[in-house]
């Protein structure tokens, strides 16, 4: 079955929310069977501006999986927390 990945280009406009969103949002990726794979890091953008600039990418087990927890009661105070303090383009893709 192919991942599902979520992948995230945000511009973080209050950082000290943005943390509490942080601390937040892992237990809730674990418990859908996602990892991260990017997580802000450097990035390098050509052809384009992109909507952020901190990239996240996150591998779940399936793109069901991926859409169930952006979806979920377990995710839905950490993404009112991120909403509240950032842009952001959310993307959910069904890949290898």
């Amino acid at each position: 079955m192919p991942y599902g990945y979520v992948i995230a280009q945000i511009n973080v406009s209050n950082t000290e929310i943005y943390s509490r969103y942080i601390k937040l949002v892992l237990p809730t990726i674990e418990h859908f069977g996602g990892e991260f794979l990017v997580r802000g890091g450097k990035a390098e953008s050509h052809e384009g501006t992109p909507p952020g600039d901190r990239n996240v990418i996150i591998r779940f087990p399936s793109y069901d999986a991926a859409r169930q927890w952006y979806h979920s009661d377990e995710y839905a105070q950490a993404r009112q927390l991120r909403m509240s303090a950032s842009t952001s383009v959310q993307t959910i893709v069904e890949g290898v």
